[in-house]
């Protein structure tokens, strides 16, 4: 018996020492289930699904702003604080409007950065939407281009290897380290992002919202947080 716990402890160390080098293919598969897609639908398919149903939904929103839908552009304001969602379009005057309002089902991690790959942190900062997943273990979702070009920069300066990625908004109420929606709002928002164009997208988290006075303290984040917070105010300020 004791011979076999020993050949075990053994085969258990070879394995650890083997799987270093695919130390990042490892955490990805642990920490990041949004990532293994499901087999499904296309993208077109499931805009035939429910495409019409939330068009319904969203149109009346935009043109009760006086904006035509689609719209031309949106930014889509994720707050922490307020677990909340704000869908932004510029009105014939050149006036950004808060169109709707989504509240955040599904939350992990703290307030603060994320820095490492399965911190559990939603990261917050300026981003794009890379591409729509019609095939998510969490229904249907929008992929974030994180880690972004800052956030590259600082990893480098920091000496981190694993950032972290596969940020998304999506479906269910699961979150790790995602946005979590619940699928009907992850629908309207796969919709919506497929009829505005991915390239008309902006994507601003935030941990308080900046424009009303709040302020997040930065003891214990990393010391380029205090640059963070700054783009991200300056671009809270443009939503006004």
């Amino acid at each position: 018996m004791k011979s076999k716990r020993i050949y075990f402890l053994y085969a258990a160390l070879i394995l650890v020492v083997l799987l270093i080098p695919f130390r990042s293919t490892v955490k990805k598969i642990v920490y990041s289930p949004v990532r293994m897609f499901k087999e499904g639908k296309s993208v077109s398919e499931r805009l035939k699904e429910f495409g019409e149903q939330s068009r319904k939904r969203l149109a009346p929103d935009f043109h009760k702003a006086g904006i035509s839908y689609p719209p031309n552009k949106i930014t889509l304001l994720g707050i922490k604080s307020k677990k909340s969602l704000e869908v932004y379009a510029r009105n014939k005057d050149g006036k950004n409007v808060c169109i709707k309002t989504y509240p955040v089902l599904g939350m992990s991690g703290d307030m603060g950065p994320k820095t490492e790959e399965g911190d559990l942190q939603i990261p917050e900062g300026i981003y794009a939407v890379e591409s729509l997943n019609p095939k998510s273990k969490f229904h249907v979702s929008l992929r974030l281009n994180y880690p972004n070009e800052f956030d590259l920069k600082h990893a480098k300066e920091d000496g981190r290897k694993y950032p972290g990625s596969d940020i998304y908004i999506h479906g269910s109420t699961c979150s790790v380290g995602c946005l979590a929606m619940g699928d009907p709002a992850s629908e309207d928002l796969f919709v919506l992002a497929s009829d505005t164009g991915l390239s008309n997208i902006k994507v601003i988290i935030t941990p308080v919202d900046f424009r009303h006075g709040e302020k997040q303290a930065t003891a214990g984040f990393p010391k380029w947080t205090q640059e963070l917070y700054q783009n991200i105010r300056k671009e809270l300020d443009e939503l006004n």
